[in-house]
């Protein structure tokens, strides 16, 4: 594998991520238009049904814009970390936060002894990093270092805001699926008649079917577009955290652990494991779905951190643990 550097990680990565967000926008606006035009039989209320469904997805995720960290914190029963309890925490949040030029976040622990971290927040003046027991009791400073380093990375990045778009996105497009649905079970059969008998049945009805075909298809759609974004945003965060350490072996250190750790994060679950550095929820558990992965593999990112620095891709016998756990 070629060396590379972490300046043209990020820039490859920030080009994926808007070609991402603009099919998200695209697949909205196009299936917002044809549940409008099969339900309403008119191109100009079809327009309008769009922009209504946009503005009720949009209050949906402001209120989880402004109060979305603090459930996530409440959900993953994080309390706040201080500087008498847990000095090389703090000590190594406050000097990555100085690399990456960043104001302090507020700094939190969860209990328990699986190894992983997370950020939220809804900008890097009101962020917040999360971390577990597990991970400060068995990570060298080092590893330490690259974990904070990714995810005052996504901080940096935006990350949340940007997932915060992306995800009002996906609401509005199973928002208007399940509209179309209702609107077929209350009242759409005599919508329908009223404007065949006016001459435009033809069309509407093929709309009809195209909608329903999509009813079905773009939430789904919508969502692996979410995740391909999720996804996205982690090989950029691995990149930022190399940049404020300049030490692509710490990050790559700290994955390796968290990825081989059987431990099981309790407090994780669906809707917020998208936002821990490796997909707390492994492969072994029920609950586990590898179709709907929120993460890319971890062989994966830890092969771009060793071509950072011209070193060997994993070899098959080292892949398997980490196979094992994803």
């Amino acid at each position: 594998m070629a060396a590379t550097t972490f300046y043209a990680q990020a820039a490859a990565n920030r080009r994926k991520s808007a070609l991402l967000l603009f099919v998200a926008t695209l697949l909205f606006l196009s299936f917002g238009f044809v549940v409008g035009f099969a339900w309403l039989g008119d191109p100009v209320a079809a327009i309008g049904t769009t922009v209504v469904a946009g503005i009720a997805a949009l209050v949906s995720g402001l209120v989880t814009y402004y109060g979305g960290a603090k459930m996530v914190l409440a959900a993953s029963r994080a309390h706040p970390a201080t500087a008498e309890a847990h000095p090389v925490l703090m000590n190594v949040v406050q000097e990555m936060a100085i690399a990456a030029d960043l104001p302090m976040p507020s700094v939190y622990v969860i209990e328990d002894t699986a190894l992983n971290a997370f950020a939220t927040g809804r900008s890097p003046q009101h962020a917040s990093i999360a971390v577990t027991t597990g991970l400060l009791n068995r990570l060298d400073r080092e590893e330490l270092q690259g974990v904070i380093g990714h995810e005052l990375g996504h901080v940096r990045n935006l990350d949340i805001r940007f997932a915060l778009l992306v995800g009002v996105l996906v609401g509005g497009i199973a928002l208007l699926a399940d509209v179309l649905l209702r609107s077929m079970m209350w009242g759409g059969g005599r919508r329908r008649s009223n404007n065949r008998d006016s001459g435009g049945g033809g069309l509407q009805a093929l709309m009809m079917v195209l909608a329903l075909v999509l009813a079905v298809l773009a939430p789904i759609a919508a969502r692996l577009v979410q995740l391909s974004v999720s996804r996205q945003r982690e090989y950029l965060a691995d990149a930022t955290a190399v940049e404020f350490t300049r030490n692509p072996a710490g990050l790559e250190g700290a994955l390796w652990k968290i990825g081989t750790d059987r431990e099981v994060l309790e407090v994780a679950n669906r809707a917020t494991q998208h936002l821990y550095i490796a997909n707390p929820i492994k492969k072994f558990e029920e609950r586990a779905s590898s179709l709907f992965s929120t993460h890319p593999p971890l062989a994966d990112r830890i092969n771009r951190l060793r071509a950072l620095h011209g070193g060997a891709p994993l070899s098959v016998e080292d892949m398997r643990p980490l196979a094992a756990m994803e």
